[in-house]
């Protein structure tokens, strides 16, 4: 599992990329693409066609890392957002629902705790 700081930014792509693609190719595609800087710190999530298989891109400060994850059954949730015309198309994510999204969990479907109002 991927430990990530609560402040680390989660981008996650829309739509599907080709994950052949390794750590120079998914850095093109998100400053292009994305609009976005790949030395941010900030964690960038790319999904294959096939939804079993995940990429996450992130600069840890001393250099760039790529991790890949396959589920053995099912797929992964994903965004059905369709980007904006002029915006980067990715939708954030906390880190909590990135930690759901690599266990294969739904992570959209969480709803927050009961706030309990009173006492007794």
């Amino acid at each position: 599992m991927i430990s990530l700081p609560p402040h680390i930014r989660v981008h996650v792509a829309l739509g599907y990329t080709d994950l052949r693609k390794g750590i120079d190719g998914l850095s093109v595609l998100v400053q292009e693409t994305l609009r976005a800087d790949p030395f941010s710190g900030h964690v960038f999530v790319f999904r294959g066609r096939r939804a079993g298989l995940i990429k996450l891109l992130y600069h840890d400060g001393n250099g760039m890392c790529l991790y890949a994850k396959r589920l053995d059954q099912g797929i992964f949730t994903w965004p059905v957002t369709q980007a904006s015309p002029g915006e980067p198309a990715t939708v954030l994510l906390t880190p909590a629902r990135l930690s759901m999204l690599l266990e294969g969990l739904d992570w959209r479907a969480q709803a927050p705790a009961r706030r309990i109002l009173m006492a007794g």
